[in-house]
């Protein structure tokens, strides 16, 4: 059975994403180069993050057998966009900017692993086709709109507890 698109779509920007976070990890120092993939990273992050909220998240928070498992994800986007936070109140490329940099690689790379294997997995089977693709539409046009919000709001700036 092929991959509905939501999920598709989601998966792809995964795959992009940790692609990002071995360029990063590979990379030393505070070079330019590392410190324009490291923005480029937390725009694609927040803006990916944001707009799977108000597409796949903001559809499973209504449906009880899928609720807990929303919540579960909303919550790590949160803490992974509080390290972020965390992150720029560091020297960038410092020791304590790397520690955090490996602490929030592996905490995200957990989240979407988990998302999916558990989380998609789960959602495929309560939605429907229909609401599946509706899914996909919003996320697609939300997150270029996510993208340009995630580049006049800092990481960390999130206030949901």
């Amino acid at each position: 059975m092929a991959l509905a698109q939501i999920y598709a779509d989601l998966k792809r920007d995964h795959d992009k994403q940790r692609d990002m976070l071995k360029q990063l990890a590979d990379m030393q120092g505070a070079g330019e180069e590392r410190q324009r993939l490291f923005e480029a990273f937390r725009l694609e992050i927040q803006s990916h993050a944001a707009a799977e909220e108000e597409s796949l998240y903001a559809t499973m928070l209504r449906d009880p057998e899928l609720r807990d498992d929303a919540r579960h994800s909303v919550s790590e986007h949160k803490e992974v966009d509080d390290l972020l936070g965390e992150m720029a109140d560091v020297e960038f490329g410092s020791d304590a900017w790397s520690e955090k940099f490996f602490h929030m690689r592996r905490r995200y790379e957990h989240h979407i692993t988990e998302e999916e294997e558990e989380m998609f997995p789960a959602a495929a089977e309560e939605l429907d086709d229909k609401t599946e693709a509706e899914l996909a539409t919003i996320y697609e046009e939300r997150k270029p709109e996510e993208l340009e919000l995630a580049k006049a709001n800092p990481p960390g700036g999130d206030e949901r507890d």
